[in-house]
């Protein structure tokens, strides 16, 4: 079976989460022997072509190709707002765009039920997103060369972010965050996501500028493992999410998780993070070293149905079915 996997990752879109979990799949998916998987070739005969993005640059290959056309919503209207100039324009697309491939998976459940909402006449399987466990674990190397990078002490509280520079995903509630614990170190890696386009960029890099001493944003790290492995404990502040990769990332590497209390967090991830609803919360974790220690011990564990070994045999059901039909 010859399957082609198409993402737009030009430029600053490398960065986005969609790229990642599009590499990731394939890298496990060139080992299978069954398959011949090419990375954003233009191959018309391929038997499936598996797409990730859907901007203009997939469109116009989707036109050119044969085989069966699938698409991962990585992204839905629901999570452009905070996030992007021009959402209400763009999500009005969304349905228009979805018809024009042959099978939707979606992420998680309420992912699912967003995308069947919205084109309940579009076939559509739920495959979750998978983490490289071997890449994604603790390594005190890392963790000791990252600290020296950015000049944080051994014995200081890191608590990392790994996100877009951008209101959805919890920035403002970071620097609020950030004021009410002076004596915790905050790390937030990631850019903007789409440039000067970028909801509130201006405001954003205004903002910045006026942090404490104990914040640091990093932009865009060589290997993100590093940033994982560097801290203490993991934050996403995101409002809205289709799947929250970072956090199995996170998990993956041993890191206890407090993210904000929606519902895409607890239905994928349940019992094996923290929640919060307001800054307060978060403050009361961060200081309960015990509660902390507790979590960090089996976050690993967590992953193990999320292994990319086993998402990538899921992907190869639904490709031969959809091949076979």
């Amino acid at each position: 079976m010859k399957v082609n996997f198409f993402v737009e990752d030009m430029l600053f879109f490398k960065y986005i989460g969609c790229a990642t979990v599009a590499k990731t799949l394939y890298l496990e998916l060139a080992a299978s022997p069954e398959l011949a998987v090419s990375w954003k070739g233009y191959h018309p005969h391929a038997d499936l072509v598996h797409y990730h993005t859907f901007g203009p640059v997939a469109l116009l290959h989707k036109r050119l190709v044969t085989g069966k056309r699938v698409l991962t919503a990585h992204s839905t209207p629901r999570i452009n707002n905070g996030n992007i100039a021009l959402a209400r324009t763009i999500n009005r697309q969304y349905p228009r765009i979805y018809r024009k491939f042959d099978h939707i998976i979606t992420i998680s459940r309420p992912c699912h039920e967003e995308v069947t909402r919205m084109v309940p006449d579009m076939p559509v399987t739920l495959i979750p997103n998978g983490v490289d466990r071997t890449r994604f674990s603790h390594d005190p190397a890392r963790r000791a060369a990252f600290r020296e990078e950015f000049g944080i002490g051994e014995d200081e509280k890191v608590a990392l972010v790994v996100a877009q520079l951008t209101p959805r995903k919890g920035l403002y509630d970071f620097f609020s965050l950030a004021r009410a614990s002076p004596d915790t170190r905050f790390v937030w890696v990631g850019g903007f996501p789409y440039g000067a386009l970028s909801k509130d960029y201006r405001k954003i890099r205004f903002s910045r500028q006026k942090c404490g001493d104990n914040v640091i944003f990093t932009g865009h790290v060589r290997n993100i493992t590093d940033a994982y492995c560097g801290a203490d404990v993991f934050l996403m502040p995101s409002y809205a999410e289709t799947f929250g990769l970072v956090i199995l990332e996170a998990l993956s590497c041993g890191l206890p998780v407090i993210a904000r209390d929606i519902p895409e967090f607890r239905d994928i991830f349940g019992g094996s993070i923290l929640y919060f609803t307001g800054i307060g919360d978060v403050v009361r974790h961060l200081e309960g070293d015990r509660e902390l220690s507790m979590m960090a011990s089996s976050a690993r564990r967590s992953t193990e149905p999320f292994d990319i070994a086993r998402i990538a045999k899921e992907h190869l059901a639904l490709y031969r079915s959809l091949v076979e039909s």
